[in-house]
This record gives structure tokens, C-alpha cells and sequence, in this order.
């Protein structure tokens, strides 16, 4: 939904709540998706949030609570009764809840569990002792299953009774009486095969699966390479716990997608949306990464000092440039390099292949930029600006520095995350941030180097 659209609602539920007419406001509303609701809900101030969510209809209020931020959610379960938490949690999928209770505060927490049922308690329970990271933590155990032995007959009779409260009900899994999964089914084989037939005659065997102690962003991008809309979470004995559908795998790309970026900008990771992260919980995010920096940072005045009695004013002018152009350099090859770890394109074994290309792109890189480089510091600088001290060698001093620069900071920047990955950091810390650091270093050594040796400083 367009944002002035969303406005317009926003307004004309903002006048007919000074009019009291709430039919009108749930006329208003029920023909609105549940996050385009929720978007809604949060324009206005905590005391109304309240009242326009008792106007909707039972099902798209559990629908539209999952999808508003964890702190409307938490305002409202504050201000609900013990029936209207029950209510909503009787709408709610397992994963859902156990998403939200991951948000809440204890106080708010034990009334969730206080008023779920025995059954989705003891689920509730076993999901919340998976580690954060694990599939266990983000399946759902809302599935369809069926014996081996029944028609599909039965089995479409079996979907009809259960499947309102199941998840999804396309893919349906076919187990033992003691959950050892054997195979699945596809809503689609079952509506085009004859009702006599067994399930065991006509289900797929041939199954991806994950395991609950598994990594989540590993069982995403397993469900991303083979297409899978679901994909079933066993033990270690092969017995059925739970399944992770799409809409949750899209939640941790999203998820992994955010933290990698953040990282590339050297801040600590957080979990809450910018709007709703207090001022002293940014500054804790990136303030010991900015104090790591700046510590590091101080290579560059060292070496900056320690060639001060042979820099002239010229030489100077164009030290922003060349760290700036190793920065982006390094940045470059980096940037590629972390996204082919992460989708798995690039593997540990590719290092050689990937300094001989990263060589090869330097070189062409490198070579362009001294040529205009030269041009530039000869016609417009020197001809142009009539600067005297720009003199043919200082240009190809500088030029050199570039070719140089250029070809060390894209080494540096492909390699820095293959080895990162190798020991085991996370190759999205060794970013931007660090590698520029790093190049900057580099680009100064190797510029007081070669303008020493060319003009006999």
C-alpha cells in the first residue's frame, strides 16, 4: 500500500473514532491486509491503539497483532484481560507465539503462558530450549501428517478436519505412529490421484530435511536452492518435530540480511527497528567499534609522522585521494566476496581463483585510473590551474601510488573475508570499515616510498 493511500486511511479512521462510530472504523479496516492494519495502528497514539484493535473481527485481529512491532504488542497485552490474550493466542500459529513471547518482558510473558492451553504450553516450552540460531527455534509443529497406510480418501477427509489450525496444508507428511518420517505429499498429488489409492503408493521418499540443532540461516538457504515452501525439522532419530515454512525462512533472511549489514558498517547487530532503539542503546551499538577504528587509525598518523620532514605541500594535496581510492577499491572487492560466502557461490577452496581474477581486474582498474590520473594532474593542475609544483614526476609518483594502491587494496579486500571465514569470525566484519583502515595504511607506505625514491626526498 502507497504511503499517502495508508495516510488517507489513517485520517478517515482518525475521524470516524471522534465520531464513535466504530462499525464504520471495522467496515474500514476488515478489507485491509493485516500488516497494511498494522501500519495503520501505529500512526496513532498508545490510548487509541487499544480501541481500534477490539473493533476488528477475532481472526484478522490474531492476524494483524503478529505483524505489528513488539512494542504495540506489547502495549496491548498489557491492557487486555486474561479472556482477550486467550483469545488472540487461540488464533495465533505456535511459531507466532513463541516469536512474540522471545519480545516480551517476563511480567507479560507469564501471561501468555498462563493462558495458552496445557498442549500449546508444553510446545511452547520445548520451541523456547532450541538455541536462537538453531531450526528448532523457528519451526512450527502446526503440520499435516498421515499414516502410510490410509487412501487418499481418507487423507483428504483427514486435511479437511485438521488442516483450518495447520500451518500449511499443501505439503503433508507421511510418518510412522511414532513420528519416523517416511516420505511427503503434496496437496496437488492428492486432488489428482484416485481415492483407492494408498498413500504409501504414491509419496515422495526423496526428502530434504533439517535437523532441530541445525543453523537457521543453513535450512533457509536450503530451502532457497531447492525452491521449498516447507521443509520438515527432525531429531536425531529421524521423527517428525516440526517444519519450517517460507513465510519464517524469509523472517531470517531479512534477519541475516540487516545483521550482515550492520556489521559491514562496524555497529553491533540489534534486533529492534531503529525507530523504537533508545538513543543509549545506538551509541552502545557502535561506539566500541568506533573507538576500535579511531585506535587503529592512529598507524596512519605513525606513518604520516615519521615521513613529515620529507612530505611537501603538494605531495599532501592528493593523500585524501589515494586512501580514498584504495577505501573504495578494497570496498569493492569485499562487498563481492562477503555475498558470494554468504549464498555459498564462493567457497574456502577458492581463494587462488579468486586473487588471480581480483588480480586481473586490479590491473585493468589500476592502469585506467593512473592514465587519467596523469592526464588529470598534467593538463588541468598543472596547464590549467598553473601550479607549478605539479611537475611530471610528481604525477607519476602519484600515478604509480594509484596502479599500486589499487591492485594491494583489492587484494586485501577478497582476501581479508575468505580467511576471516576460515578461522571463524563472521567475513562481514571484515568490511568496509577495517579494510579501509587497513588500505590506508598500505597507500601511505606505499606513496612515501615511490615519492621518495622518484624525487629524491
Amino acid at each position: 500500500m502507497e504511503h499517502e493511500e495508508l495516510m488517507e486511511i489513517v485520517e478517515e479512521a482518525e475521524r470516524l473514532l471522534e465520531e464513535k462510530n466504530f462499525y464504520a472504523i471495522k467496515l474500514l479496516l476488515q478489507e485491509m491486509e493485516p500488516a497494511d492494519i498494522a501500519l495503520v495502528l501505529e500512526e496513532f497514539p498508545d490510548k487509541k491503539i487499544g480501541i481500534l484493535f477490539r473493533v476488528l473481527p477475532k481472526d484478522l485481529a490474531a492476524e494483524t497483532f503478529v505483524e505489528m512491532e513488539s512494542e504495540n504488542q506489547e502495549l496491548l497485552l498489557s491492557s487486555f484481560t486474561d479472556s482477550e490474550i486467550k483469545e488472540i493466542l487461540d488464533e495465533l500459529y505456535i511459531d507466532d507465539t513463541v516469536d512474540i513471547i522471545e519480545e516480551m518482558p517476563a511480567n507479560v510473558v507469564k501471561r501468555i503462558i498462563n493462558n495458552s492451553s496445557n498442549e500449546a504450553r508444553k510446545t511452547i516450552n520445548e520451541i523456547l530450549k532450541y538455541p536462537d540460531d538453531s531450526a528448532g527455534s523457528i519451526m512450527t509443529t502446526e503440520y499435516v501428517r498421515l499414516d502410510e497406510d490410509v487412501t487418499v480418501e481418507d487423507a483428504l477427509k483427514r486435511i479437511r478436519r485438521t488442516g483450518v489450525d495447520k500451518e500449511t496444508i499443501y505439503t503433508c507428511y507421511v510418518t510412522k505412529p511414532d513420528r519416523t518420517l517416511l516420505g511427503y505429499i503434496t496437496a496437488k498429488t492428492l486432488l489428482l490421484s484416485d481415492d483407492e489409492q494408498i498413500i504409501s503408493d504414491i509419496m515422495e521418499t526423496n526428502m530434504i530435511v533439517a535437523y532441530t540443532d541445525e543453523d537457521k540461516e543453513d535450512v533457509v538457504k536450503e530451502m532457497s536452492k531447492y525452491d521449498l515452501l516447507a521443509l520438515p525439522v527432525v531429531d536425531k532419530e529421524n521423527r517428525l518435530v516440526g517444519i519450517v515454512t517460507v513465510d519464517d525462512a524469509i523472517d531470517v533472511l531479512e534477519e541475516e540480511a540487516t545483521e550482515d549489514v550492520e556489521k559491514m558498517a562496524a555497529i553491533t547487530p540489534s534486533d529492534r527497528p531503529y525507530l523504537s532503539t533508545s538513543v543509549f542503546e545506538i551509541w552502545k551499538n557502535r561506539i566500541p567499534w568506533l573507538f576500535l577504528l579511531m585506535l587503529s587509525a592512529t598507524f596512519t598518523g605513525a606513518i604520516i609522522t615519521a615521513f613529515e620532514s620529507k612530505l611537501t605541500a603538494v605531495l599532501i594535496a592528493f593523500i585524501p585521494m589515494l586512501m580514498g581510492t584504495g577505501g573504495n577499491a578494497g570496498g569493492q572487492s569485499s562487498v563481492t566476496i562477503i555475498r558470494g560466502l554468504a549464498i555459498e557461490e564462493i567457497r574456502m577452496g577458492d581463494i587462488f581463483k579468486i586473487i588471480f581474477k581480483e588480480l586481473r581486474v586490479s590491473l585493468l582498474c589500476s592502469i585506467s585510473l593512473a592514465i587519467v590520473n596523469f592526464g588529470k594532474m598534467m593538463l588541468i593542475d598543472k596547464i590549467l590551474f598553473k601550479n607549478p609544483d605539479i611537475t611530471a614526476n610528481v604525477a607519476l609518483a602519484v600515478s604509480l601510488t594509484l596502479v599500486l594502491v589499487v591492485i594491494a587494496a583489492k587484494l586485501v579486500g577478497c582476501c581479508l573475508p575468505v580467511l576471516a571465514k576460515r578461522v571463524g569470525f563472521d567475513p562481514a566484519v571484515m568490511a568496509s570499515p577495517f579494510i579501509t583502515t587497513i588500505i590506508d595504511a598500505v597507500s601511505l607506505l606505499i606513496y612515501f616510498n615511490i615519492a621518495s625514491s622518484i624525487l629524491s626526498l
